[in-house]
């Protein structure tokens, strides 16, 4: 036998020498991994319901109702603008204009300084 005859051998070892499917043959994603793939699915989901999700602006209740008071001595009208953790709701959440929220916030902090509302969730 002489040594050009037979099919050539690769230095990588025996089922190595199979190349990855270029983008023209097995598609864009035929060498993703499984991973990859489940991170694309992901986003593309993701791009999907940002575009159906509209939410409508929020208004300031005490700027839309010019009747409704603010005052440290209505613990009902105050527990609306705390969570459940006791803390003071943001303005982006509650949808307060930066006026009432300010307000707001100093006749909580006088609430609870006479304990008509709660510093922590236990004391309610």
């Amino acid at each position: 036998m002489s040594e050009g005859s037979g099919p050539p051998r690769s230095s990588r070892g025996p089922g190595r020498d199979r190349e990855r499917p270029s983008s023209d043959e097995g598609g864009s994603r035929g060498s993703w991994s499984v991973k990859a793939k489940l991170r694309a699915r992901a986003r593309k989901k993701a791009r999907k319901a940002k575009k159906r999700m509209f939410q409508r602006r929020k208004v300031c209740r005490f700027c839309a109702d010019k009747r409704l008071m603010m005052d440290y001595k209505e613990p009902k009208t105050l527990r609306l603008f705390i969570s459940e953790t006791g803390k003071v709701t943001p303005r982006r959440i509650s949808g307060t204009c930066a006026k009432h929220q300010r307000k707001l916030a100093v006749a909580i902090k006088r609430a609870r300084q006479i304990a008509l509302l709660p510093y922590a969730p236990g004391h309610m």
